[in-house]
């Protein structure tokens, strides 16, 4: 297993890359990729050996042009292949001879058009010649830490107007791996990735899954250093017990969220058509993922919410949460959110209610604030009043959670009440969640300060409360595996 999984490193770490395929041509797949890794290469931040191959041309981007693979003088560790499929399997024959150890093979025309017998073809190959192959129908791997960057999108694009527009943008480094079935969803979701700053470990596309899936993934990062949280987007499953044993073991370690789509008849069909691949029964991956602890979602934004929330928060230890708030109409929709994903919201216990009337009485929160649960600090809140609050609620035992909703519009709220949170947050062991309505610049900057000082902050009460769904939801599975007391 330990050497299967070291074999994997070669997508991400190899010592040397061919690309089959790397074209002069600007509007080709073979010349994005190339420049990808070439820009890389040349920035420093790619170390690996740099190969270019096609049979007609001397040059590309300044790097010599090999007419095939066996030409190319040195040993290649990972061969990214971008040519038509029908002549593939000459060049997994190739790269076998050159001992590579993984293949990605960008070309469509395999499976997911019936041509089964080509991509069986070329899965033989590489098990004969022990090489792992990712795709074919793929974008192949993104890695911001080694430059391996095989997406053949390019970053930005230039309008007939001559102007220049990021168009893919590729995310900073980060702790967030992001395993996808489709190239064109993973190409999105690294755009939001990047719109939303947040930071990326590792991106894979499968495509088919010829040989490498998500099982063997998972594997690989569960050992990787920089993935804390793994997203994984799915339309089907080919070996659901073995993606639900390995699932279950890394879960323990790091938490795995996963968006499932095909789940009407009619999603599934059109998840056939997309990848060659079944989709099932959404019943039975409901099921199956509360098992074996990953947590489903069902969009995209509460793909990244859970991600976001994970990465920063430790989960929740029960299903308590407590809601403090300085607008009473907000408060009341994060409870109805809460409730309506299988959270409590109950009233406080009495000694956190003497507490909080003591600051009453001392005047440092208003006479007419609610303390029951939300705690409704009004209009009038101030910093120093979410301060106190927390720390109190903080305190309770029978509180798992706190969602935090200081809308900045308020008068009195200086944007220093986020430090002041965040003082209190680092020293507890329960997770907080917070939340700020608007899209104007002080709705913005308040969630950026929280996200900066490590409380994921969302822009309304449904994500904050699907934010915490995740951390509870999580913290259940590790408390059942006797990982979380």
């Amino acid at each position: 297993m330990r050497e299967e999984i070291e074999q994997l490193r070669a997508f991400f770490e190899p010592s040397s890359i061919a690309v089959v395929g790397a074209s002069r041509h600007v509007d080709k797949a073979g010349h994005v990729i190339f420049k990808n890794l070439a820009e890389n290469k040349r920035r420093g931040l790619l170390k690996a050996e740099l190969y270019p191959v096609n049979p007609r041309a001397r040059m590309v981007l300044g790097f010599d042009c090999y007419p095939s693979l066996r030409k190319v003088p040195g040993p290649v560790d990972l061969v990214v292949i971008v040519i038509p499929a029908k002549y593939v399997p000459d060049v997994m024959r190739d790269a076998a001879r050159k001992d590579a150890k993984a293949v990605i093979i960008i070309s469509s025309g395999f499976g997911e058009v019936g041509n089964k017998e080509l991509e069986e073809e070329v899965v033989r190959i590489g098990r004969d010649a022990g090489m792992r192959i990712l795709g074919p129908n793929c974008l192949g791997v993104y890695d911001p830490y080694t430059g391996v960057d095989t997406l053949f999108l390019p970053e930005t694009k230039v309008l007939r107007t001559g102007e220049e527009y990021v168009a893919t943008p590729r995310p900073m480094p980060g702790n967030v791996a992001f395993l996808s079935q489709s190239g064109a969803f993973g190409a999105a979701a690294l755009d939001y990735m990047t719109g939303t700053q947040l930071g990326l470990s590792k991106f894979v596309s499968f495509g088919n899954r010829c040989d490498v899936d998500e099982s063997d993934m998972m594997l690989f990062l569960k050992e990787d250093e920089h993935t804390k949280v793994i997203l994984m987007y799915l339309e089907s499953v080919k070996d659901g017990r073995r993606l639900m044993e390995v699932a279950r073991e890394v879960a323990r370690h790091k938490p795995i969220i996963a968006l499932k789509s095909g789940r009407t008849s009619a999603g599934a069909r059109a998840a056939k058509s997309h990848t060659g691949s079944i989709a099932g029964v959404d019943e039975i991956y409901e099921a199956a993922f509360a098992q074996c602890g990953v947590i489903r979602v069902r969009n995209m934004e509460q793909f990244f919410d859970a991600g976001k929330a994970l990465l920063m928060q430790p989960p929740a230890r029960g299903p308590n949460i407590a809601i403090i708030t300085d607008a009473g109409g907000p408060g009341i929709m994060a409870v109805d959110e809460c409730v309506l994903r299988g959270l409590n919201v109950p009233e406080l216990s009495e000694e956190t209610k003497a507490k909080l009337r003591k600051l009453i009485e001392e005047g440092k929160i208003p006479p007419f604030a609610a303390i029951g649960n939300p705690i409704d600090l009004t209009g009038s809140a101030t910093a120093e009043m979410f301060e106190e609050a927390l720390r109190i609620v903080l305190a309770d035992p029978d509180i798992h959670g706190v969602i935090i909703m200081g809308l900045h519009h308020v008068p009195a709220l200086s944007e220093d009440y986020v430090d002041r949170v965040a003082k209190l947050v680092k020293e507890a062991d329960k997770p907080v969640v917070a939340c700020d309505i608007g899209e104007t610049e002080m709705a913005i900057y308040i969630r950026r300060k929280f996200d900066k000082l490590g409380i994921p902050s969302f822009e309304s009460p449904e994500d904050a409360a699907m934010a915490m769904y995740a951390l509870v939801t999580y913290g259940r599975f590790l408390k059942r595996e006797g990982v979380l007391s």
